[in-house]
């Protein structure tokens, strides 16, 4: 069996497992006839799979990072001020193009992503190839921040269009599908990336992963559709938050402000944030952790992008189910238990940064625990509160916050953390679980603050 497929094996398996788990689930009391179903993954599923390969082509940077440090191009600092500036960037980029996919539609917007995904990467590739690395850190900042910039209409044209297609009692599944697409693309991004850049050039890290978008640019052209209208089917009444709401659709000021001055929405903004902070924490700084400790061989150090893919996958159909199934699709219970994981694996870290498999398996398990609560609050908690109408501002606020808190922790950890002959002793690492737990704590507490909220239909609403 070559490498790369014994490697994908397991990853196989667990989406068979879920496969069967989501067919023998009960049905709920949403149904739809088999032709819109089939319509409605044929739209779901090119779309979902062009936002993991966007994660390609975004945290790529991470695994270039490791092999531009072996040529002196690139320090911990040096990344930690390029992944800033693209993290900011991309949370800023909301305010743009939240409005703007609510406009003109998750369709254009997914299109706008690829077809600009893959240009930037095309230019970071060329950066490298023709010697342009002498002021590496400046041009990457630039060139990544407009990568991110691209980036940032992914997460709204997702979530913008499922909202057209999905009842809010089935969208804590989809959830889980959103999280599991995540994990896919975590996957894609450090073990393909690290194997395209072993086997050939540090450059093909960002090459492959623009070619891969061209590809999708063209897929969803044909295959994807904003609405079931669109795809000549009937709209459904999704009983969210736009539902009943028949007036002349509000001007972006009018939105906003609608938005944030919503306490739930502003709440689940304030847990992404922390969830951006600790996702990205473990993510970019624990490959870079494994690398300069001298690790990076051991199992899970080694298959990084399997083992967050294989938690990503779990946690997601963890998250959805239980939401849709024992808490009738609120998301705030299953954001609380999944943050008390995230608060005793950043406590327990302190303790075992020079024990192995003790760390990597803690590790995995705080990144089940965030990729959980990213996917059920941003991919589906947005949706079911910010309504069908306005679900690209709603969302596009809340994963700013996400990426506000990745910029902080980008610029916070890149300067605290250990570089050098001192990053080699894990000891001197405390301070990355430490800047966590915080982070982790206040996500607690204000994930227990929605544990009842579900959204109240515009029908609802006027009945009031």
């Amino acid at each position: 069996m070559p490498a790369w497929l014994e490697q994908f094996a397991p990853i196989a398996i667990l989406l068979v497992v879920v496969a069967l788990v989501l067919w023998r689930l009960p049905k709920t009391e949403i149904q739809h006839s088999d032709a819109y179903r089939r319509r409605r993954f044929l739209n779901w599923f090119p779309l979902g799979l062009t936002y993991a390969f966007l994660y390609m082509g975004r945290y790529n940077l991470t695994v270039s990072k490791n092999y531009f440090a072996d040529l002196g191009l690139m320090t911990n600092e040096d990344f930690g001020t390029i992944f800033f500036c693209g993290a900011l960037t991309y949370g800023f980029a909301f305010v743009i193009n939240g409005p703007l996919c609510d406009k003109v539609g998750g369709r254009k917007t997914i299109l706008a992503a690829a077809a600009g995904s893959c240009v930037m990467n095309l230019a970071m590739g060329a950066v490298y190839v023709f010697g342009f690395t002498s002021n590496l850190v400046v041009i990457y900042s630039v060139l990544y921040s407009l990568n991110m910039y691209f980036q940032a209409f992914g997460a709204v044209s997702i979530v913008k269009v499922n909202a057209q297609w999905f009842h809010v009692r089935e969208r804590g599944v989809l959830g889980g599908i959103f999280g599991i697409l995540i994990s896919l693309g975590v996957y894609f991004a450090f073990d393909w990336n690290t194997a395209i850049a072993k086997y050939s050039s540090v450059e093909y890290v960002f090459l492959v992963p623009a070619v891969v978008l061209a590809a999708f640019f063209v897929i969803d052209y044909f295959l994807v559709r904003d609405t079931p209208s669109d795809a000549g089917f009937d709209d459904i009444d999704t009983a969210d938050a736009s539902e009943g709401d028949t007036g002349p659709a509000l001007g972006v000021v009018d939105v906003v402000k609608k938005m944030v001055t919503n306490p739930i929405i502003l709440t689940i903004a304030a847990i992404e944030f922390c969830s951006g902070f600790l996702r990205n924490a473990i993510m970019q700084w624990g490959k870079i952790f494994g690398k300069q400790t001298g690790i990076s061989e051991t199992f899970v150090f080694a298959n990084w992008g399997l083992m967050l893919c294989c938690a990503g996958i779990l946690a997601g159909m963890f998250a959805g189910v239980i939401s849709d199934y024992v808490f009738q699709s609120r998301r705030g219970p299953v954001a609380g238990i999944l943050y008390v994981g995230m608060t005793a694996g950043s406590i327990g870290m302190i303790f075992i940064l020079d024990v192995n498999p003790a760390l990597g398996l803690t590790i995995v398990f705080m990144s089940l625990c965030v990729i959980g609560v990213h996917g059920m609050l941003s991919g589906t908690a947005s949706a079911d509160f910010g309504g069908k109408k306005n679900a690209g501002v709603a969302v596009g606020l809340i994963d700013a916050c996400v990426y506000l808190g990745t910029a902080a922790q980008s610029i916070i950890l890149g300067s605290l953390l250990p570089d050098g002959d001192l990053a080699k002793d894990p000891n001197n690492w405390d301070k990355w679980p430490i800047a966590m737990i915080p982070l982790a704590i206040l996500g607690t507490i204000l994930a227990l603050r929605i544990w009842n909220a579900k959204p109240k239909s515009g029908k609802a609403a006027a009945a009031h």
